[in-house]
């Protein structure tokens, strides 16, 4: 009995180390977010700097220098601040939505990216931009700005629909089954997708070109407010599915026998990961590896319990775009790197490194 009650009390222990690192590591990501918003707002190919120009507001500017802020003012809060913003919101996205489907196929390879999800996305969001003024007319006319996230939305809610019909049978999911089935929707989507960009003018050839390799360029106000409420919403469903996810990492049986309604579970983790691919590639094309990179290294650190894994990912998402971002502006500037090429330099690597460290667990 004395040795049951120590190895109780060693996992009760255990169980609030674990909790209590994953805190301190939330608030950690909370601060280091911040930080990277902060140097994203303040470094860049113009000296135009946030700091600066709240302190020439607060304390008063040299004569002369009147028109200097201004042209400063909207660098920083027209050009910069929402870049800022929407990267924080798709990295966030990306790196909620690994980690959401991650635990739904109980799989660690699981990610939107690499299971065509967000090729289904683009498609989407391609469609719209070649089709919008033609054939597609009557429906971007009357959704306006939202037909684009709407439009990406839905070819990312199809192909997760397709995928997790394919790779599930009788409540369980094959791992090889997924990859093949992902890999086969993401080459479909991409082929139709090279149809439309064979029917694209110069001007949405030339759009399309740099959206498809991801960037954050094209970050405006009008963006934000078409895209940011689905985000928004999307990631606030996704804290109430923690502890269904914890439970659905037992398996599809126990977690029933749990009180988890399975199915209904599904669903909303499926409309949720949807919602968020969609709208963020509608709005920064495709950036992979996010939803992959950031759910494994944060499990390493704080283990893999939802409830502090889906707040942490969104935070170390967003600071990781943001980083990227920093990245792309700057490796070869004055010219600007595609975002999803600096995301795929890291996040190819690190995924090669999780199937061989899988490689002996997982059989594939």
């Amino acid at each position: 009995m004395t040795g049951l009650a120590g190895a109780r009390e060693r996992g009760r222990e255990v169980t609030g180390d674990r909790s209590a690192r994953a805190i301190l590591v939330i608030g950690v990501l909370a601060v280091a977010l911040a930080a990277a918003a902060l140097v994203s707002l303040t470094w860049g190919a113009s000296d135009a700097s946030a700091l600066g120009l709240l302190g020439a507001w607060l304390f008063g500017a040299m004569p002369g220098s009147e028109a200097l802020s201004a042209r400063d003012a909207i660098i920083v809060f027209d050009i910069r601040l929402p870049r800022v913003i929407l990267g924080i919101l798709v990295g966030a996205a990306l790196a909620v939505s690994g980690a959401v489907m991650q635990g739904l196929f109980r799989n660690p390879l699981a990610d939107p990216g690499l299971v065509g999800v967000s090729a289904g996305a683009g498609l989407g969001a391609v469609s719209v931009i070649v089709l919008g003024a033609t054939f597609l007319a009557p429906f971007t006319s009357l959704l306006g700005s939202y037909a684009l996230p709407l439009s990406a939305f839905g070819g990312g809610l199809v192909t997760t629909l397709i995928l997790y019909n394919v790779a599930t049978r009788q409540g369980r999911t094959s791992i090889a089954t997924m990859l093949l089935a992902g890999i086969a929707l993401g080459a479909m989507a991409v082929a139709l997708t090279g149809i439309l960009v064979y029917m694209a003018d110069d001007r949405q050839l030339r759009d399309l070109t740099f959206w498809q390799l991801g960037s954050l360029a094209g970050a405006t106000w009008v963006k934000i407010a078409a895209a940011g409420p689905i985000i928004v919403l999307a990631l606030a469903a996704t804290p109430f599915l923690a502890k269904g996810l914890n439970a659905l990492a037992l398996g599809e049986a126990t977690a029933n026998h749990l009180g988890v309604p399975v199915q209904k579970l599904k669903y909303v983790a499926i409309v949720a990961v949807s919602a968020a691919i969609g709208a963020s590639v509608a709005v920064s094309g495709g950036i992979g590896f996010v939803g992959i990179v950031v759910p494994h290294l944060l499990r390493l650190a704080i283990g893999p319990d939802n409830r502090y894994l889906l707040p942490a990912s969104a935070l170390l998402g967003g600071c990781l775009l943001l980083l990227a971002d920093a990245v792309s502006r700057t490796i070869v500037a004055p010219a600007e790197l595609p975002i999803g090429i600096v995301t795929a330099a890291v996040g190819g690597p690190f995924f090669l490194w999780i199937l061989l460290r899988k490689r002996g667990v997982v059989d594939l």
